[in-house]
């Protein structure tokens, strides 16, 4: 009888399930997408309930492509994405829809957070930097503005929270999703108790902690009927995305730095005690409780080549779709006859404001050196560059933290295309490797199973599952030219900050 595990991300877009063998191959997958919500300026979030379904349905049809058996599948665990905040009442009902990391509608309270309420002391007990994605800042927001509504709520929730009471009946959130709430002391893995005072919570209307192997049986014979399983199945809680992406990539030894860039895009490494940064420029989230994640996280990735593809690309889209040719691979073509840095041309990619390491929710993208001799072909190169460029500028404050970082390995969208590899190693003067497993938050989440039941005995045992499809080494000639812009390209953001300020002000008041 064959035996298989299955990892399940809920993320910001989809949730996917992965069928995976214990050796780590893919036998089935299934994934469900869901919209966000913004019916107003700066609001980002998801209905619960069409996530929930999701969860249930990518299971489902995993399993049933798979043609497994209820008992060949020897446990389901879970990666979520971070930061969503969801009001229930007493019994669990909604009273709110999940308010993702992406809304940025706590922007004033973050910086009020920040400046006047002790935000940075919070900041270095819980490693979540105060930003309006913290579910600590929304929680003020909420209290200060939608008094009435915080009020009603028995608990503050977040989104696999939510799942698991849905399938399990409990209230629990794992050590590494409550290390990115802003709320979650790391040294003692409790409860901050400065942090629950400012956002008005108490212990109580928060879930249980446990850690993020903890597992428990116990599905509904009807709801286990549904999905292909065993009412015994053994249900682990996991992490959240980017912790479990380092460990579904391999890089979880001292000096091995994770990068991904799907929608949104990240840096990550891991070290084995907690560790914040004076300056609040990273986070720090756990993964095991002898394997935490530090780094940063960018708003902007993959969601700058389909702004490219849609606002200044469309007839090259269109024509490439025509041709019967992936339109972003048309684009890459385009990027490729330019030479690297564009002739001087930089893109700030802060389409959506920017996470680290400015953590300022106002920056605005804009062309800079723009000259008569720039054409699209320019324009859509500085636009890749800049999304590689702008992650760049995490590494020197993770390298302030644990010194030089080596090999990195990538993953996410962005890993498809040659060029946009290529432009890593170069920019970042590294080698890059990209896995040959896609699916890294999935095989992260699973791998974390096998040892939350002591099936392996280290989370080392992943290496024999992660393969490695490609690699680039820097290209010396690139690296010279990418040198001399990043000082650029890095200087201009932190010199703009007051007119930022200003402009994201007139542009909240023009949508309003």
């Amino acid at each position: 009888m064959a035996d298989y595990m299955l990892g399940v991300d809920i993320g910001t877009t989809s949730t996917k399930a992965v069928l995976f063998t214990h050796a780590g191959a893919i036998v089935a997958q299934h994934a469900v997408e869901y919209p966000l919500i913004g019916d107003i300026p700066g609001m980002a979030e998801q209905d619960p309930v069409q996530i929930y379904a999701a969860v249930l349905s990518t299971i489902q049809q995993a399993v049933k492509l798979a043609g497994a058996g209820a008992e060949e599948i020897s446990l389901v665990s879970f990666s979520a994405a971070m930061h969503s905040l969801i009001l229930v009442d007493a019994e669990g009902n909604l009273l709110s829809n999940s308010i993702t990391w992406a809304d940025n509608r706590a922007s004033a309270w973050a910086n009020r957070v920040r400046d006047e309420m002790g935000g940075h002391d919070i900041y270095l007990r819980t490693g979540t930097p105060i930003h309006p994605m913290s579910p600590l800042c929304k929680l003020v927001w909420l209290r200060h503005e939608h008094a009435d509504l915080f009020g009603r709520a028995a608990r503050f929730v977040g989104v696999k929270e939510y799942v698991f009471f849905k399938l399990l009946g409990q209230w629990m959130v794992d050590y590494s999703i409550a290390s990115a709430t802003g709320l979650f002391n790391l040294q003692q893995l409790d409860w901050d108790q400065d942090a629950l005072e400012l956002a008005g919570v108490a212990a109580h209307q928060l879930s249980t902690l446990v850690p993020t192997t903890h597992h428990i049986q116990g599905l509904a014979a009807d709801v286990a009927g549904q999905l292909g399983l065993s009412p015994d199945t053994p249900f682990v809680l996991g992490a959240n995305d980017g912790v479990l992406s380092n460990l579904g990539v391999n890089a979880i030894q001292p000096g091995q730095v994770a990068v991904t860039i799907g929608t949104s895009g990240a840096m990550r490494t891991v070290v084995d005690h907690p560790v914040t940064s004076p300056s609040g420029s990273t986070f720090c989230y756990a993964l095991t409780d002898k394997h935490w994640v530090i780094g940063g996280p960018v708003n902007n990735g993959g969601n700058i080549f389909k702004w490219v593809r849609d606002e200044l690309a469309t007839a090259e889209a269109e024509q490439a779709r025509q041709a019967g040719l992936d339109p972003y691979e048309a684009l890459t073509r385009i990027a490729a006859a330019v030479s690297p840095g564009a002739e001087g041309l930089l893109f700030h990619p802060y389409l959506a404001g920017e996470r680290a390491p400015l953590w300022n929710a106002d920056l605005r993208g804009s062309y800079f050196g723009l000259a008569s001799h720039h054409g699209k072909p320019h324009m859509i190169r500085a636009a890749l560059e800049g999304v590689i460029f702008n992650l760049y500028s995490i590494l020197p404050e993770v390298e302030k933290l644990i010194g030089p970082t080596q090999q990195m390995m990538a993953t996410g969208g962005f890993a498809k295309s040659a060029l946009w590899r290529q432009m890593m190693a170069d920019i970042f003067d590294r080698e890059v490797v990209v896995p040959e497993s896609v699916e890294s938050s999935c095989l992260g989440a699973a791998v974390l199973g096998l040892f939350a039941l002591g099936k392996i005995s280290s989370l080392d045992e992943i290496s024999a599952m992660v393969g490695a499809t490609h690699k680039h080494v820097p290209v010396a000639d690139n690296v010279a030219v990418y040198a001399r812009l990043r000082p650029i390209f890095l200087a201009i953001p932190r010199k703009l900050q007051q007119e930022y300020k200003e402009l994201a002000e007139f542009q909240r008041q023009a949508k309003s």
